[in-house]
């Protein structure tokens, strides 16, 4: 027992991973994912209400929303297409 670490190491995982992306994954499939996270932690294209604690009409009418929401997505894939710098 004292041979065995106090916690146990996966080979893999954690600080020392590569950022490379999981296999089997594409480019679209990981800018999707890009997108999704960036447009819910910052509330991308929704526009803003009129004032605080009453949900008036929003600024952005569905399609401009959604226009954003493409347009952001395709700014994920550029940035997942580019080659890392060495």
């Amino acid at each position: 027992m004292a041979d065995e670490p106090a916690v146990p190491v996966v080979e893999g995982k954690g600080a020392d991973a590569s950022n490379s992306r999981a296999p089997g994954r594409s480019r679209d499939e990981v800018a999707l994912e890009l997108m999704k996270f960036v447009a819910v932690t910052t509330g991308y294209g929704k526009g803003t209400t009129g004032s605080t604690g009453f949900s008036g009409k929003p600024n952005k009418s569905s399609e401009e929303y959604a226009d954003a929401l493409l347009q952001l997505f395709e700014r994920c894939r550029t940035v997942v297409g580019k080659e890392p710098e060495k």
